[in-house]
């Protein structure tokens, strides 16, 4: 079978990949209308429903809300993509979302580096579809748990599902270009030149433990991570412990408006990926002509 793979640009890539819930929306995707509908507005017990069938039935806590929500939805609302999608259509935003995606890529290319933004997300990919932002085309790839759907678009079965741990294998897939989540070119070894987008171009942004795995392994190897907190209650604790335990390397309020903070950061990460792959130029050419002239 054939996949269609990224290969490396002329241009310096930087990749920024978000989690989706709390990091671009205020609250869970699911719990901005879905859950309201299907089990008596009771968001709360929903979440601890799902947590006690997770444990009860030694279950992943994915499966179990994706099981949850199907489940209670029967007989009330017909659980399929569209509506899905519907639901994603009205989850709130944060401030400056709407146009932070078109800006940030202006400015990358205004500096000569290709800007992408991927979404690495425990939600469901359906409803971050439906968002007006992955309308206007603002992500390069969605990697977020899906289902499988029949002939008549009503969803059967779980496609996929992304949880803490296997979140960072899509770090891999951007850094190589092998984007398809069934491609198994994802294990070929890539010399360091050859790579699409080296991990000091990759920034991560999130909001909670659900993202260590991917910051920690972002910090490892040279790239950007970014904590982020709600910008109204400024409740800080949960980045400045990411902070502490070296899971990132900055944080920012999440307000993406033009001259916020996170703006600035960004921008600032831009200016230093074009220089940085400047210096990196040289190096290759050094190496190449010392192999092709050098003497040992």
């Amino acid at each position: 079978m054939q996949f269609e793979r990224k290969t490396k640009e002329n241009c310096p890539v930087l990749a920024i990949c978000y989690d989706f819930d709390k990091t671009l929306s205020p609250d869970d995707m699911q719990a901005q209308g879905y859950i309201q509908k299907v089990y008596d507005g009771d968001v709360r017990s929903f979440w601890e429903d799902t947590d006690r069938l997770a444990h009860d039935g030694d279950m992943d806590s994915n499966l179990a809300y994706m099981y949850k929500m199907k489940l209670e939805a029967e007989g009330r609302e017909i659980f399929s993509r569209e509506k899905l999608m519907e639901y994603g259509s009205k989850v709130a935003l944060f401030p400056g979302v709407e146009t932070w995606f078109g800006r940030i890529r202006q400015y990358g290319a205004q500096h000569g580096v290709i800007v992408e933004h991927y979404i690495i997300s425990s939600g469901l990919k359906e409803m971050i579809e439906g968002t007006s932002v992955a309308k206007a085309g603002a992500f390069e790839r969605i990697y977020a748990s899906s289902f499988y759907y029949n002939d008549r678009g009503v969803a059967v079965w779980p496609a996929q599902v992304v949880n803490y741990t296997n979140k960072t294998q899509f770090l891999f897939r951007i850094e190589k270009g092998v984007l398809d989540v069934n491609d198994p070119g994802v294990n070929e070894y890539f010399a360091p030149e050859d790579l699409r987008i080296p991990f000091r171009n990759i920034v991560y942004i999130g909001d909670s433990d659900t993202d260590i795995p991917c910051m920690k392994l972002v910090n490892t190897y040279g790239g950007h991570s970014i904590g982020i907190y709600n910008h109204e209650t400024a409740d800080k604790s949960k980045v400045y412990k990411m902070l502490r335990d070296n899971r990132i390397r900055y944080f920012a309020p999440a307000d993406y408006s033009e001259g916020a903070e996170i703006d600035v950061l960004l921008k600032a990460i831009i200016d230093r990926t074009a220089a940085n792959e400047r210096l990196e130029s040289i190096h290759y050419e050094c190496k190449k002509d010392h192999a092709e002239n050098g003497m040992d």
